[in-house]
């Protein structure tokens, strides 16, 4: 009961505090709704809302901002700031460069390895200021072409490593190793590669080809410096290692030394230039219609981000509390981001992780008492320079 009472005197404390913060900018103060309706904007382009639906109950939290101004940058972050791990939201946004601009508003990003040697790499796509840190999943994505637009689809791997002989071997990006493929690691994964007892192949850049950071769509040489036995190699910075596993190991019997290998990020469709991408998933609206997806009718703590032609949104529904919040189905999601006119929508990571932070504050209540370390964020940035087009636009 304690603790029930806590999480509704800070859930009420936060609201309280963010709504004279709104009602002092806009001059009048504003009553919370319970429905979906236009919030007060702060002069910038952008809005935050907190909406209140007692029957079932729910508590959900909106930031809107307009996708007409140009100084407004879509960022996603990871744990360790350059490497993969975990980390709170507040703490990912500590991580951006201040050169970019001001931290507006932010969500947890991609499910994630929660615990072992890998814990916090991305389940599906992930892209930081054009570096391709974890290769596509199955799952639908969100992805921001070099000219600003937007985009929620399902994005194919084409990474592969072609050997001396021609033969091309399919390959993971910084993941835990299996026996199908061997995985590339960059110095996104940290210090070493973490594996076990796997033969290894610790390369550096062949040709005057730039190699690294890596970029999706990119092609380039590299040559094997030194053949490792027993895993967990370091990755130093500008080398890469490749680890194969034991069912492959005799596809790259005369690989030795010296040898020249050609690796390939292509994906389809072709991100080639892309800046930012974030894993998810399900896509949940498609051209204003909802899509047809598997997903249990339980409720849950929900993160989602949306857009139609004027704004994008940054939505989160609290739950698993019953005096405060339920959550939502998926579809009861997908019901509410329809009500907000969002044309295209994607679900991310949700129960524990779900986060939504503004502007040096978590606006919701955490259904664990506070905020849980995840692997990725999103992030909304207000430049100063305009530099940004449109949604999103590589900055000049």
């Amino acid at each position: 009961m304690r603790r029930l009472f806590h999480l509704s005197f800070r859930c009420l404390r936060n609201v309280l505090a963010w709504g004279l913060l709104v009602g002092l900018v806009d001059g009048r103060l504003t009553a919370e709704t319970n429905a979906p309706v236009p919030a007060p904007r702060l002069g910038t382009g952008f809005s935050y809302q907190h909406d209140q639906i007692p029957k079932q109950p729910w508590s959900i939290h909106i930031a809107r901002f307009n996708r007409s101004r140009t100084n407004f940058l879509i960022r996603t972050t990871l744990a360790g700031e350059a490497t993969i791990g975990l980390a709170t939201v507040s703490e990912q946004i500590g991580h951006l460069p201040r050169t970019l601009g001001r931290p507006l508003a932010a969500v947890n990003g991609d499910y994630f390895v929660r615990d072992g040697a890998y814990r916090g790499d991305p389940e599906g796509l992930l892209i930081l200021e054009g570096e391709v840190v974890s290769a596509p999943s199955p799952k639908s994505c969100f992805w921001i072409d070099p000219a600003g637009e937007p985009h929620i689809t399902n994005v194919i791997s084409g990474f592969t490593v072609t050997l001396p002989g021609g033969e091309a071997l399919p390959v993971g990006l910084n993941e835990e190793p299996t026996e199908e493929k061997a995985i590339l690691y960059s110095p996104a994964i940290g210090a070493s590669t973490h594996t076990s007892v796997v033969r290894e192949y610790l390369l550096e850049r062949d040709g005057e080809r730039n190699w690294l950071p890596l970029r999706v769509g990119g092609e380039f040489f590299a040559r094997v410096r030194e053949i490792r036995e027993r895993g967990d190699s370091p990755v130093a910075a500008g080398t890469l290692v490749l680890a194969v596993p034991h069912a492959l190991e005799r596809r790259l019997t005369g690989v030795l030394p010296g040898a020249t290998l050609r690796i390939n990020l292509a994906t389809v469709p072709d991100l080639k230039g892309v800046r930012t991408a974030i894993g998810g998933g399900p896509a949940l609206i498609h051209d204003g219609k909802r899509t047809t997806y598997r997903s249990e009718a339980v409720r849950h703590p929900r993160t989602a981000l949306g857009w139609n032609h004027d704004d994008f949104f940054l939505v989160q529904v609290d739950g698993r509390q019953p005096s405060l919040s339920v959550g939502m189905t998926l579809p009861e999601l997908t019901d509410y981001l329809l009500k907000l006119g969002c044309l295209e929508a994607l679900n991310l990571d949700g129960g524990g992780s779900s986060t939504l932070w503004v502007d040096g504050q978590v606006m919701n209540n955490p259904c664990e008492g506070s905020e849980r370390p995840t692997g990725t964020t999103l992030v909304v940035v207000l430049t100063q320079d305009g530099r940004a087009a449109r949604t999103n636009a590589p900055p000049r």
